[in-house]
């Protein structure tokens, strides 16, 4: 019963991450930009889609959060979208060097995945414990 409360904090709390970054992403699309300094992409589309994701993926952690067993099917996307991102700002982190921006995000969803996947094993093995 105590994992099933920690699972639904960990989701509700991904769920209010993903959520602010998209909201960020989609209505003030060059904001982190300019608060890094960093040079924007050409079109405010090419941020504005990927923070119009995020949100989506939000309502799914919430999703998660409100019942963390019926939808432990949803599990494996936001492990898949954490590892996604992660995966790409890890492989220019250490290969050609990438904007600092990317970095905290980088390791804010590594931390997430490793969380979600705690979730999912608990979610599967626990029987009615976690539920």
């Amino acid at each position: 019963m105590k994992n099933k409360a920690y699972i639904s904090l960990i989701f509700g709390a991904s769920a209010i991450y993903d959520g602010i970054l998209g909201i960020i992403g989609l209505l003030f699309p060059y904001f982190l930009f300019t608060t890094f300094d960093v040079i924007p992409p050409n079109h405010p589309g090419y941020v504005q889609f990927p923070g119009a994701l995020l949100i989506l993926f939000a309502l799914m952690f919430a999703a998660i959060a409100l019942n963390p067993r019926t939808n432990r099917n949803l599990i494996p996307y936001g492990i898949l979208l954490k590892l996604s991102y992660a995966g790409v700002v890890f492989y220019y982190w250490l290969g050609d060097g990438l904007p600092n921006m990317w970095k905290p995000f980088a390791i804010a969803d590594t931390v997430f995945m490793l969380l979600f996947v705690w979730a999912y094993m608990q979610l599967s093995n626990s029987g009615n414990k976690a539920a």
